[in-house]
């Protein structure tokens, strides 16, 4: 299977990398075949990015579709840094922060907006990582969601 034609085959388009926010990398090779990639937010460079809060001004499907343009962002750079989104074995973990009211408890379905997005164009074995997704009470630029993640390459 080819991540490119998939990606086609779904009218997928990803955007180009999104800026960076301050001083880091954003993705940093390490060990073996393992990439860290750090958080990514919604705005895909349209301008039309996600802010508020999920409970408050926010619905999860809302957040779903932040959680689902952060990781469109991660593949963005991930086919930056690797040159072929291909070279993937498996997503091995997902760490997402939701910008959420005090009473909001749905993080995860806000994440599945994300996470279900890589089991879609990779399949669940190297699509479906180890997951955590919290809730935290504001985000850089109010953004709804932020996720970052490890991978392993082949």
């Amino acid at each position: 299977m080819n991540i490119y034609d998939v990606l086609k085959e779904k009218g997928i388009t990803l955007p180009a990398p999104p800026p960076k926010g301050g001083v880091y990398t954003p993705v940093q090779e390490f060990g073996a075949n393992l990439l860290y990639c750090s958080g990514c937010g919604p705005d895909l460079g349209d301008g039309n990015t996600m802010t508020g809060k999920l409970g408050d001004t926010l619905t999860v499907e809302e957040g779903q579709k932040a959680a689902y343009n952060c990781m469109l962002n991660l593949l963005a750079n991930l086919d930056a840094q690797t040159g072929d989104l291909n070279r993937i074995k498996r997503f091995v973990k997902v760490l997402a922060f939701v910008n959420s009211a005090d009473t909001f408890t749905q993080q995860p379905q806000v994440v599945n907006g994300g996470s279900s997005l890589l089991v879609e164009l990779f399949g669940e074995e190297a699509g479906c990582p180890a997951r955590t997704a919290i809730g935290t009470n504001s985000l850089p630029g109010n953004i709804a969601c932020e996720i970052e993640m490890l991978v392993e390459l082949k």
